[in-house]
């Protein structure tokens, strides 16, 4: 599969309040918006994609856990069934994923499904710690030929021909597929390092299972389908033992290792190649790419650059710990990882990035350190996604959660709505229609770059198939009413747009925009300075 063609003229891209005279970027590449909203799509499927449609969402990502469907899952005694074939798992573990699959198909929203850990406890490996916790059991030496058996009943299940028992009609085909989840990170595969953590194995035991779901899907009708590697997790431990069995490899360092090159992104030799269960031969280097098509014939390679409390462009690591990090800030070190891994191998192909979980905890309701005010959110978020948009590489923008979790210890409040349901104002307000203006303040007379997406009107088309029209409107700082200054016909078929603007004074701006059916909704308003 090659990877996605993405073409963007880049301009400059800041913040703060001085004047920008960077020419207006144009982007001729699709950005498509995931959503992850795995309890409710359980819960009332139909519902809650007719809501992420509403918000204009083109796919959602639905995590199916190996376990959940695998016969006997708790036992480490194999059950004797054909691995590869759908009706010999319980006919009720996949319930839930047919209902939400059958559901996308009929409102024409795509699926990314996430094949992932836990492993049943009888496909994992021997000498698990003593003390292990049961939740970090089926993340143990995971066995790749039997994920890939997996992997084939999956997609047989869902390769469009597939009738279940009592069927008449067959399950619609998914055709995007990521393969694992946070591979770095020691609860979803381990153990990441040994040797007092000088020696990273969990990039082989990655390596495995990709091989092994690749085949799997070829085998099944899924050769043209797309395929996501990686979805790693951004950040990792450096220091002592760490990542050790079951905490984070940092996510470069990681990706090094799985490509079999080192610090200088050279093919590694010798020793230090078998170590990792890489090539140690010229001829063995010379037939990796052949050999591992699922590292370099991918649709794309997967990230999750969780903030984590801080503006996009700013990073998080501490000062030197920092520099094998994937969050936004380093998106360019990502992708100079990528590439250089390519390169050594002979390849000049460049994966397309598919940002696939990403969300600001907030407070309320949480009130840890790393929770900030839906507020801030809403305006990092819009940031973050602008700089998405900017980045030729990055081909996709996504939110994790709808509602928040269960409240409880560990929980993880992404969402754009508080657990009742209840909207979080203007974090709800900046996902539906988001909103970004680099630079905030010009001097009289100086227009500022408005950049914006209608993300509903993908699926609001008005009569006539004419364009959709986004509002930008403005109000003085002495509270006047909101008037209309400029219209923007939406020509972005996913509701993107970026324009400059002259505004008459310091005041307030905000997009507006009217569904076919009347109802008006509005972006967050930002504040710009003038003069």
């Amino acid at each position: 599969m090659a990877a996605a063609s993405v073409v963007l003229l880049m301009g400059a891209c800041g913040g703060g309040s001085e004047t920008s005279t960077a020419p207006i970027p144009r982007r001729t590449a699709p950005l498509l918006t995931i959503f992850e909203a795995q309890s409710e799509l359980f819960a009332n499927p139909g519902r809650t994609l007719d809501l992420l449609r509403h918000l204009g969402t083109d796919d959602v990502k639905v995590f199916m856990q190996w376990n959940s469907v695998a016969p006997n899952s708790l036992s480490h005694s194999r059950p004797r069934f054909d691995a590869t074939d759908p009706a010999s798992y319980p006919p009720a573990a996949w319930g839930p994923y047919d209902a939400v699959i059958r559901a996308a198909a009929a409102r024409h929203l795509g699926v990314d499904l996430a094949l992932e850990a836990p492993a049943p406890l009888w496909a994992t490996g021997p000498g698990v710690p003593p003390g292990t916790a049961s939740g970090f059991l089926g993340a143990w030496e995971p066995s790749a030929k039997e994920f890939g058996l997996f992997v084939s009943a999956v997609g047989k299940r869902y390769s469009g021909h597939y009738h279940p028992t009592g069927e008449t009609t067959p399950l619609p085909k998914v055709d995007f597929w990521s393969i694992w989840n946070e591979p770095n990170y020691g609860q979803q595969l381990a153990p990441q390092a040994i040797d007092h953590s000088t020696i990273e194995v969990s990039p082989a035991y990655y390596r495995a299972l990709l091989g092994a779901a690749w085949g799997g899907l070829q085998q099944t009708g899924h050769g043209r389908d797309t395929v996501l590697i990686g979805e790693i997790a951004p950040r990792g431990h450096t220091l002592g033992d760490s990542p050790g069995d079951f905490s984070g490899m940092v996510p470069l360092r990681f990706i090094r290792a799985l490509y079999c090159v080192d610090q200088t992104l050279h093919p590694l030799t010798g020793t230090a190649a078998s170590q990792r269960g890489c090539p140690s031969s010229q001829s063995g280097s010379a037939s990796f790419a052949r050999d591992n098509p699922a590292l370099f014939q991918a649709t794309g390679f997967a990230f999750h650059p969780y903030p984590q409390a801080a503006p996009p462009n700013v990073g998080t690591a501490p000062d030197g710990l920092g520099t094998d990090y994937a969050d936004f800030p380093q998106l360019h070190k990502l992708e100079a990882t990528l590439d250089g891994a390519f390169s050594a191998y002979g390849s000049d192909n460049r994966l397309a990035l598919y940002d696939t979980e990403f969300g600001y905890q907030t407070n309320p309701p949480e009130t840890i350190a790393r929770a900030i005010s839906p507020a801030l959110a809403a305006g990092y978020a819009n940031q973050a996604e602008y700089m998405s948009w900017r980045d030729p590489r990055v081909v996709s923008w996504d939110q994790y959660l709808l509602a928040d979790p269960t409240p409880g210890p560990s929980s993880f409040d992404t969402g754009i709505e508080f657990y009742d349901g209840k909207p979080k104002g203007t974090l709800y307000d900046a996902f539906r229609m988001p909103v970004w203006l680099p630079v905030s303040g010009a001097p009289a007379g100086h227009p500022l770059e408005v950049w914006g997406d209608v993300r509903p009107a993908r699926y609001a088309p008005t009569r006539a198939n004419a364009p959709q029209v986004a509002r930008i409107q403005f109000e003085a700082s002495n509270k006047a009413k909101f008037r209309t200054v400029k219209q923007v016909p939406i020509t972005d078929p996913y509701g993107y747009f970026d324009t400059q603007v002259s505004f008459p004074s310091s005041g307030s701006v905000r997009i507006e925009w009217s569904y076919p059916h009347g109802e008006t909704i509005h972006s967050r308003t930002v504040a710009i300075t003038i003069g």
